[in-house]
């Protein structure tokens, strides 16, 4: 059966409507424009409204060039080294991982900027439709519903280029043809705030079910609020820890939203019914497409060992350093196929069909980013099993992107619990996230202590060697975790709390921001990653836009 989503969903079967209507009433209607007298929509017709809004946030994420690329490929979990396949691809991935990306890199990080505005001018066209009676609302509690959600929409958008970018330009009325001025990120980080909460009394308080899913609402707004205020004083200089505890306090005692048993229970392909996800992007491989991540990660032999007509092109996998920090009894580590196919997040040690002649032996040693052709493979690595992977599964994805989830209500809470000194708070919120990783194997390891969270990182930072040890350099000596410096995470302030988002957020998009924010992103060496310079924290404003905008002003350093 297809699985027909919210948006794509809406638009297909209204499509599908109008042809049948055609065929019987040969009344000229103007479907290709909105006008009064063809448009007065009611509480049904909300997603078909809104869709163009949205529907930009499924090639802001998991399509070829997604963010997932630039908040993880630029991080310390996931790597694409080159294959026996290609997968150089005019070095994209090494310019990734090495922090070499330019304002003229293809693809990286352009796409981001491109795909958001492409969102906010969406926005912006929608708004400017409703305000102006173009799109007419006549029902005025429904009308302001509807520009709350567009707004807060907007406002994400705004939040990953201001994330990614930093001083950036905003446009709010669609009708303006004059080029915007260049915004400070202090700025947009106001800006972005003020929207989310003015907004916030007239978005949705309803919680997980089929009105809400997909579509932000004032739980998922909250949670926004929580990641700027979490992230504040990378944005602007000045912590506000107090302020994520207020905004995600009323999550909490809503009761609405709680973990789900199985950690990967948000990343199945029906997902829709999991109380964790606060809000998701809806894939669907007919009628909402693009998410291709699984085609990215997973090897061209699966195809056989998993039952897809699609092969996959076998490119990204886990960061040998990242995953040698799991623990053994950590059900999110390992992907267990056997067992209804899920488990952890990677996919570990034999995975063959069952007369052997297809499949390979994964392996956590990855020999270099850009081995040479006789030390190319595919097998080395861990490939993402995180989002289910499932019979005749083609090169679309069904399963849908979970933007925020309560979990991370939780762990942002810890977080700021921490930062401020009640550090038993903390361990007692990191605890119970745990805990269901630890359930089945050793529930007493799910346990943290206020100790534990105050104590350095396990990964043991340095230059990983094509012997498979972690070094000062290629051919150089071999350092421990409490080296300091680039090497070793003994030095990091709550590096163990860094830890616990690594394991907990793998492959999430998060890895970028978290970095930034506990000083490791460009201090560190990981892999075949070394410094590279401050400037790196924002990605470099792409060319097409500084030719485009004359206002703008190029990040320093690019």
């Amino acid at each position: 059966m297809t699985r027909v989503h919210r948006f794509g969903g809406v638009l297909a079967l209204a499509a599908a409507a109008l042809g049948t209507a055609a065929c019987t009433d040969l009344t000229e209607v103007p479907f290709d424009q909105i006008t009064e007298e063809n448009f007065n929509p009611s509480e049904g017709d909300i997603g078909s409204l809104l869709a163009p809004a949205y529907t930009p946030l499924r090639d802001v994420w998991m399509g070829w060039y997604g963010n997932i690329d630039f908040q993880e490929e630029t991080a310390d979990a996931l790597l694409t080294p080159v294959r026996p396949n290609g997968w150089y691809d005019g070095g994209t991935y090494v310019r990734l991982h090495e922090h070499r990306w330019t304002s003229t890199s293809n693809g990286q990080p352009s796409a981001l900027w491109g795909r958001s505005y492409n969102g906010i001018t969406a926005a912006n066209r929608v708004i400017h439709q409703i305000e102006s009676g173009v799109a007419p609302v006549a029902d005025e509690d429904l009308r302001t519903r509807i520009l709350a959600e567009l707004r807060a929409l907007r406002a994400y958008y705004y939040f990953l280029v201001m994330d990614g970018f930093g001083n950036i330009p905003i446009v709010t009325d669609f009708t303006d043809t004059d080029l915007p001025e260049q915004s400070t990120r202090q700025e947009a980080f106001d800006f972005i705030v003020s929207e989310l909460t003015t907004v916030l009394p007239n978005l949705s308080a309803d919680g997980p079910g089929e009105s809400t899913y997909g579509r932000i609402n004032q739980w998922a707004a909250r949670a926004l609020l929580g990641r700027l205020y979490l992230n504040a004083e990378v944005y602007t200089g000045t912590p506000m820890y107090d302020d994520v505890l207020s905004v995600t306090d009323p999550i909490v005692s809503s009761g609405l939203y709680s973990l789900d048993p199985d950690y990967l229970g948000p990343f199945r392909r029906n997902n829709d019914g999991s109380t964790e996800i606060l809000w998701a992007v809806p894939y669907d491989a007919i009628n909402g497409c693009c998410s291709m991540f699984h085609m990215k990660t997973l090897k061209p032999e699966l195809r056989f060992v998993f039952n897809f007509p699609a092969q996959p092109w076998g490119g990204s996998a886990s960061n040998p350093q990242f995953v040698a920090t799991y623990d053994e009894d950590d059900t999110r580590f390992k992907g267990t196929p056997e067992e209804d196919g899920r488990g952890g997040t990677w996919l570990v040690g034999p995975q063959f069909t069952p007369d052997g002649d297809f499949g390979y032996e994964f392996i956590r040693h990855v020999p270099h980013i850009n081995p040479p052709a006789e030390l190319r493979a595919f097998n080395t690595g861990y490939p993402v099993w995180k989002y289910e992977v499932y019979p005749g599964m083609q090169w679309t994805s069904d399963v849908d992107y979970p933007i925020i989830r309560y979990a991370e209500v939780l762990m942002m809470r810890a977080e700021a619990l921490l930062r401020t000194g009640d550090a038993a708070g903390a361990a007692a919120l990191v605890t119970q996230v745990r805990q269901r990783a630890f359930a089945e194997t050793d529930p007493a390891e799910a346990v943290v202590t206020p100790a534990d969270l105050t104590s350095g990182s396990s990964y043991l930072y340095g230059w990983y060697d094509y012997d498979g040890v972690v070094k000062t350099g290629p051919d150089g000596t071999a350092v421990s975790n409490d080296t300091g410096g680039p090497y070793g995470g003994a030095d990091i302030q709550y590096g163990r709390f860094l830890d616990e988002l690594g394991w907990e957020f793998a492959v999430e998009g998060h890895r970028r921001r978290d970095l930034i924010r506990f000083g490791v992103f460009t201090t560190k060496m990981w892999f075949n990653h070394a410094p590279n310079g401050d400037h790196r924290i924002l990605f470099a404003i792409p060319n097409f836009a500084m030719e485009t905008n004359p206002n703008l002003t190029q990040n320093p350093g690019y």
